[in-house]
């Protein structure tokens, strides 16, 4: 991926300078700062493509907090969105589980439903577009423009026939249909039911049926076929497959105090990568991210469960890497990345305009020599400590472009951060957790 040689646009350039000043991924633009990472990449891209040849896929991203786990993360959300993918984003929590018996593991559906990006949403809360996106495709086709409410309805109904052969496709069906009467009888809280019923924010069937005359729910026992079922109408909506992205993979390995719901997510996951592995789903694939203690602590990690050692465990000589494991493990950048991610922030600043660099190259070595004389290897390990001082000088060059750039670097990184939170502790590396 030749990620230099793109034009950087104002508001790209905004995002970038904006949120790494503050130490956070940005949101936009992540191609202007890809350093190293080639073989991961790579390896993230062939997940793609499976996806959209109909295979499925699981993958896992271990690191140590800085080693660039979100930053990946997000540039494959990025990735699958322009490939035409949907993307499912939320984070494992103890309240956002794979299995619960209350209510927890509908809050992760709910959470994976409020996040929806796609190409016309990149930015998320994509779920409204898309439905209205594939009902207006539908209102235009041959044999159903012009049709009746009622004939609306019916044409919903028999275009999603496919899905009923899914768990929960039959009530799926009616509850698009619902939102379409809601639409065409302008019944805004008609909508809201609807959507309330696709997100898993019912907590009983009568109320359900009170609201929607839909005889079931999702519940807790249904998260991958609910998962299934999304993905299957998604493809029937246009789209290539369905991404599902899970971060803090420690929330189910070391945050669940309980030795049961331990186990019993483990096996969730372990059902889910088992289903992947032998083609009982399509156009679907998984994305997790945690720590290395999340994978190889002998008590709770994953691999104290021998199944998932098995199929998690690289085979790989010694001093290889196989990127067509289910696990990629990232290593901190090097000296020498982070003197390249230097010089694209720095592009990035100038909106590609080498005649507008506020340091030169001489100034970006000192700079780099300097923080590695007062960080050492944690610098390596956390640019984060790098970029924000970095991108600071830079915009005060850009307020003050008179001012000789040999005293600002002088000058910075007189006192070494701290971290006052635990929020603040964990931002590494671009937040890249």
């Amino acid at each position: 991926m030749n990620t230099n040689k793109s034009e950087i646009s104002a508001r790209e350039q905004g995002a970038i300078l904006t949120s790494l000043a503050a130490g956070l991924v940005p949101q936009l633009g992540l191609q202007h700062l890809v350093v190293g990472r080639k073989g991961e990449i790579q390896a993230l891209a062939g997940d793609l493509d499976a996806i959209q040849s109909g295979g499925a896929t699981f993958r896992v991203i271990i690191g140590p907090n800085g080693a660039g786990k979100t930053f990946l993360e997000h540039l494959d959300r990025d990735l699958a969105i322009q490939a035409g993918l949907v993307v499912l984003s939320a984070d494992l929590t103890p309240h956002h589980r794979l299995h619960a018996t209350d209510g927890r593991t509908r809050a992760l559906y709910s959470s994976l439903m409020a996040n929806v990006y796609t190409k016309a949403c990149p930015s998320g809360n994509g779920l409204r577009p898309l439905l209205e996106s594939w009902i207006s495709g539908l209102a235009f086709e041959d044999g159903v423009q012009g049709a009746s409410p009622e004939g609306m309805t019916r044409a919903i109904s028999e275009r999603l026939r496919p899905l009923k052969d899914y768990l929960g496709g039959f009530e799926f069906a009616q509850v698009l249909g619902r939102y379409y009467e809601g639409y065409a009888n302008d019944n805004p809280a008609l909508q809201d039911s609807a959507v309330r019923w696709l997100r898993a924010e019912y907590s009983t069937k009568t109320e359900a049926r009170h609201d929607l005359g839909v005889r079931r729910i999702i519940n807790d026992e249904e998260l991958f076929a609910a998962l299934k079922l999304f993905s299957a109408f998604c493809c029937l909506a246009g789209h290539r497959g369905v991404l599902v992205m899970l971060d803090e993979l420690t929330a189910l390995t070391h945050r669940l105090p309980d030795a049961r719901a331990r186990r019993a997510n483990v096996q969730v996951l372990l059902n889910v990568i088992n289903d992947c592995i032998q083609g009982d789903v399509s156009h679907l694939g998984f994305l997790l991210a945690g720590t290395p203690d999340a994978l190889n602590d002998p008590e709770r990690g994953l691999f104290s469960v021998p199944a998932l050692q098995s199929r998690f465990q690289s085979c790989a000589p010694r001093g290889c890497v196989d990127y067509s494991s289910p696990v990629l493990t990232l290593e901190p950048l090097g000296k020498e990345d982070l003197l390249v991610l230097m010089h694209n922030v720095r592009r990035v600043h100038a909106l590609g305009d080498t005649a507008k660099y506020r340091l030169p190259d001489e100034a970006l070595e000192q700079f780099l020599m300097r923080v590695l004389a007062r960080f050492g290897q944690k610098a390596v390990a956390n640019p984060r400590d790098v970029l924000r001082p970095f991108v600071s000088i830079l915009n005060i060059l850009d307020q003050e472009p008179d001012r000789p750039w040999q005293d600002l670097i002088t000058g910075a990184l007189t006192d070494k951060p701290t971290s006052t939170t635990p929020a603040e502790a964990t931002l590494a590396n671009l937040n890249l957790r």
